[in-house]
Parts: C-alpha cells; sequence; structure tokens
C-alpha cells in the first residue's frame, strides 16, 4: 500500500479538544480514522513548531488519502497538508 505522510496544525477548537480529550485519544481517533479509508496508521507523533502532529498511513490509494485529508479538515479541528511518500525503489522506477 503507498504511505502517506499528513502534516497538521492544531486550529483553536482542535487544541481544545486536545486538552479535553488528551493526546493518546487523538492518536486512537486518527487509527479510527485511517482504517475507515481501508488504511493502517503506522506511526502518530506530536512536535513543536510549524507542525503540531506527524502521521504516517498506509492506505489503499490517492482517493482514500484524499477522503481522509477532506474528513480531517471539514471536523474544524486540523488544518492538514497530505504528502506522497516514495520508497527508493519507485524513484529508480520512476
Amino acid at each position: 500500500m503507498p504511505k502517506y505522510l499528513f502534516r497538521s496544525r492544531h486550529t483553536p477548537e482542535g487544541a481544545q479538544g486536545l486538552i479535553k480529550d488528551g493526546g493518546t485519544s487523538r492518536r486512537a481517533e486518527s487509527e479510527r480514522a485511517v482504517a475507515s479509508v481501508g488504511g493502517r496508521l503506522e506511526c502518530f507523533y506530536y512536535a513543536f513548531g510549524a507542525t503540531d502532529v506527524f502521521i504516517i498511513a498506509d492506505l489503499p490509494d490517492n482517493a482514500s488519502a484524499a477522503s481522509l485529508n477532506l474528513a480531517v479538515v471539514a471536523s474544524g479541528a486540523f488544518d492538514t497538508e497530505t504528502v506522497v511518500l516514495l520508497t527508493p525503489e519507485e524513484i529508480e522506477e520512476a
């Protein structure tokens, strides 16, 4: 399955939810969201700086990644950027 990197920044509403529900609940919700489009959460990290959350997920295809991104943005909790990740072998094939 292709891998995708999601870089997200909390909105004020998202930060309030994080304070209320805690960090592990956000990871669990991310696992459920990724699974709902047929994917698997590989890793989930909080960070300081311009990006608050880094997620790497295996997803079936670009349409699944777009669907997930739209759902996250529509929730109002995050502003998100999706990056398609390529393996060294895929680059050689290209």
